[in-house]
Parts: C-alpha cells; sequence; structure tokens
C-alpha cells in the first residue's frame, strides 16, 4: 500500500485499513459501497478514512484520479449526517478549483448524502447565481464550490460560513496555480476556527504551504506518490513528426476506435481542429474556456456516454474531469511545464486503469520536450513516425478516418482548410508561441498537397 503515515511526531497516524467493514460506517453507507461495486479502498482512502472520521485535519499529497474524492467525501458526509443546515448556513464545505470538478465531485457524493438525509449543492460560476441563492436559502448541509462564485454569494448575504464545522480543500495546487489562494483565504477566515480541515495536492510547493501551515492544526499527513502512481500506469511516447505530416498524424490518431482527449494550446486552434475532425468523420467536440458553462456540461456528458470519442481542449480540461475508460491523451501542442503534462495525463490511468500519453513534437521541439518530461519524473523514448504507418498505429492505434462528415458538420473544404490552419502555427517550443522555425519550401508543398487530398476525399464523401 502506498501511503505513508504522518510525518508529525506529536499526533502519530492511524494505521491504514484493508476493507471498509473495517470503518465505524452507517449501515446505509457500506450498503451504498456495496452496491455501487466499491469493493477495496483506493491507498489514498486507506489512509485517510480511519484519521478523518476521527476527526483529524488531514493533509494529502495524491494525484487525481487515485480516489481523492470518497477519501475525504465520506468522512465530511458521515460526521455531517444528523446536523440540519439553517437557511443560507451550510453545515459543510468542498473547495474545489474548476466547474467541472465541481459538478464531478458533486455526482460522486451525492448518493451518499441521499442515503444520509443531507442535502448537497453545487456553487460555481457560469450557472445561475440567483437559483445558487435559492438553494441556499432552502437549506444545504454540504456545499462544493468554486471560490470565486462562493464569495459572490457570501457577499450578497445569501450564504454565512460561520456554521461550517468541516472544510475541505480539493487539488489546492491548481487552485494556487489559477490565482485562488486569495479567494480562499477569504473563505477559510470565515468558517469555524474550532471545525475540521482536509487539504488535498498533488504537489506541495511554498503556497500550499502557507495555507498548511496557517488552517490546519496539526494534520496527519499521508500520500500517494504521484510520479510513481503516474509511471506505473501510464506509457509515455514522444513522437516526432514532421511539420507538414503533423495535422494527418494527429486526424489518423483522432479516428482510433475509444475514447481520446486532444490537448491545442488556444481556443481557436480547439475550434478549427474539431471542425476538421468532423467534417472528416470523427464524432469530435471541443471544450474550452469560452464555451458556456451549459454546453461544457453537455459536451462532458455526450463524451462519458460515447456519443462522442474525441474531446479537443484546451488546458481547462486539465483541471480536474473524470471520465471512465480514457485510454489515451494526445498532446497535439506540447505543455508549457511539467505540471501542464501532469495535469493533461491524468486524465488516462485513473483508479488503477492503464493508459497512454502522446506527445507530438516536430524536430526542434524534441530536445525541450524530452527535458520538460525529465522535470516531471518522466523518461521516454522518442520514436520517429509517419502518418499512414504501422508504427504510429501500433503505438497509438491509429487509422484513417472515413471521411463522412459527421451530421452537424459542413461537408466542404472549409474543415479541412479550418483545421489545417490550426496546425500551421504550430511547431512551437513550449511555452513560447509562434510558427515553427525555417520551415522548408519543400515541406510547405507537401503540407498543401496533404490538404488538397484530405480535401477532396470530404468532397468525395469517402
Amino acid at each position: 500500500m502506498n501511503a505513508f503515515a504522518s510525518q508529525d511526531p506529536r499526533t502519530p497516524a492511524l494505521p491504514p485499513v484493508a476493507a471498509f467493514d473495517e470503518l465505524d460506517l452507517p449501515v446505509a453507507v457500506r450498503e451504498l459501497l456495496t452496491e455501487l461495486g466499491v469493493a477495496t479502498p483506493f491507498p489514498i482512502q486507506a489512509a485517510t478514512l480511519p484519521n478523518a472520521l476521527a476527526g483529524r485535519d488531514v493533509l494529502g499529497r495524491a494525484r487525481t484520479g487515485s480516489g481523492k474524492t470518497l477519501a475525504f467525501g465520506l468522512p465530511l458526509l458521515v460526521r455531517t449526517a444528523g446536523r440540519r443546515a439553517e437557511s443560507r448556513a451550510p453545515r459543510a464545505l468542498i473547495l474545489v478549483p474548476t466547474r467541472e470538478l465541481a459538478q464531478q465531485v458533486a455526482d460522486a457524493l451525492l448518493p451518499y448524502a441521499r442515503v444520509l438525509k443531507l442535502r448537497l449543492t453545487t456553487v460555481v460560476g457560469g450557472l445561475s447565481i440567483g437559483r445558487q441563492a435559492a438553494a441556499l436559502r432552502e437549506g444545504a448541509e454540504v456545499v462544493v464550490a468554486t471560490p470565486g462564485r462562493l464569495n459572490d454569494l457570501v457577499a450578497r448575504k445569501d450564504c454565512r460560513l460561520d456554521r461550517v464545522d468541516i472544510t475541505v480543500l480539493d487539488e489546492a495546487d491548481q487552485m494556487a496555480d489559477l490565482g485562488f489562494l486569495d479567494q480562499v483565504t477569504e473563505i477559510l477566515d470565515l468558517v469555524r476556527p474550532d471545525g475540521q480541515r482536509m487539504l488535498f495536492s498533488a504537489t506541495l510547493d511554498s503556497d500550499v504551504d502557507q495555507l498548511v501551515e496557517r488552517y490546519l492544526d496539526d494534520p496527519v499527513r499521508l500520500s500517494v506518490d504521484p510520479s510513481a502512481a503516474a509511471v506505473a500506469t501510464m506509457e509515455h511516447h514522444v513522437l516526432q513528426v514532421h511539420g507538414a505530416d503533423r495535422f494527418a498524424t494527429a486526424t489518423e490518431i483522432a479516428a482510433r476506435d475509444g475514447r481520446v482527449i486532444m490537448f491545442l494550446a488556444t481556443k481557436a486552434a480547439v475550434d478549427r481542429f474539431t471542425a476538421h475532425l468532423r467534417g472528416s468523420g470523427v464524432r469530435a467536440e471541443a471544450l474550452h474556456g469560452g464555451k458556456s458553462q451549459p454546453l461544457r456540461n453537455r459536451t462532458l456528458e455526450r463524451f462519458r456516454s460515447g456519443e462522442i470519442t474525441v474531446l479537443v481542449a484546451t488546458d481547462v480540461a486539465a483541471r480536474g474531469i473524470h471520465v471512465d475508460q480514457v485510454d489515451l491523451v494526445v498532446n497535439v501542442d506540447p505543455p508549457a511545464d511539467p505540471k501542464d503534462y501532469l495535469h493533461r495525463g491524468g486524465r488516462t490511468a485513473r483508479a488503477g486503469e492503464s493508459g497512454s500519453v502522446v506527445t507530438l513534437v516536430v524536430p526542434d521541439q524534441r530536445k525541450d520536450v524530452v527535458r520538460l518530461l525529465g522535470d516531471a519524473g518522466i523518461r521516454v523514448r522518442v520514436t520517429q513516425v509517419r502518418s499512414g504507418e504501422a508504427e504510429l498505429t501500433r503505438i497509438t492505434g491509429a487509422r484513417k478516418p472515413s471521411g463522412v462528415p459527421v451530421e452537424g458538420s459542413a461537408p466542404s473544404t472549409e474543415g479541412a482548410k479550418r483545421g489545417g490552419a490550426a496546425f500551421r502555427g504550430m511547431g512551437t517550443v513550449p511555452g513560447k508561441p509562434g510558427r515553427a522555425k525555417n520551415e522548408s519550401r519543400r515541406a510547405a508543398e507537401a503540407r498543401k498537397t496533404a490538404e488538397a487530398r484530405q480535401a477532396a476525399r470530404i468532397r468525395k464523401g469517402r
């Protein structure tokens, strides 16, 4: 079991458990765990649950997909059960960095909240603040929130936090990366000072350490090593492609069987490439911060249900989203830093499953990307590939797309042209925008030829 006991000599951690039956959980919760097929606790759950149920403050280090939600969620719900919330005054709070993660956490905990007769509501931006205020007025024992929207509701006096007994900060490092720490500290200053606090983070840098020192009281420190877990359950590939062939290579990977998430650097590039894929016969949809929250929710639901097989996204999708059976993540644009790589890769190989992460690079990106992955604790071998080759298929399952446009996409050359445009700005060093350096006339001509052939296939409906 890869969980480590408290490093605090004053109060040692309680030993981890091997089964949920070893815990003093309500019968209704144990029955629901069995009904949902949750048989054996994951390492972070086994280590956290005894301590959190005992009321200890917890500092948990674990990557996304390791089972954190139940690790903090079950103790929060069990310890809140029987405490009725007054209007506008919740009893337990879970803070997360993104809207999608808030919905995911709420969905995971709602069945347990119901059997414990607890009212749970979600408070996030992008949706009606009036409806969220109404839910708080009616009374909710548990609130899952993003910091900005919760602070808005507090400022409007639609929510007060002085009755909050248990507070969880999930993905604290992502909150720091997104610039939310000031909002988080405002919230923590309002909850009960003698309440229980649990903080979970994949990394414990200086910003997160400051939160720990200020708000956690003698926390038990528990860890599931994120780098070791990632390396153990993922394959990591760097595929070197010629700039002119990058477009066709990414398209063939997208046409594979199974769910795949593909990351690009900008919203415009995501939209262009998605339009091209749909015109080529790939069931793809775009996800980025420029989409409304209801549309983002619908897109994720269609991806989870299998109605679409390819999610083309900016880094917004790397922040805490969980979709089962995503066995491939493709960095069409290399990530800007090691944290971004780990967040993107965390969309696959979740909760003990296996998966692969593929990063496409042009020759002048190779050294920078290999160095970036080394900083992330990952060593890879670079493989040179071309579209249509057996080696590309072996690594990624790539195949030629059908060429039959997906319903709702225009069967014209426009999708191919716009998709090609999404790639003409690539070939950049991670984190440094710009076009591929010194592209030769021969490469440019080859690219135009490839795009023309793709457009011809679309026109012919192949």
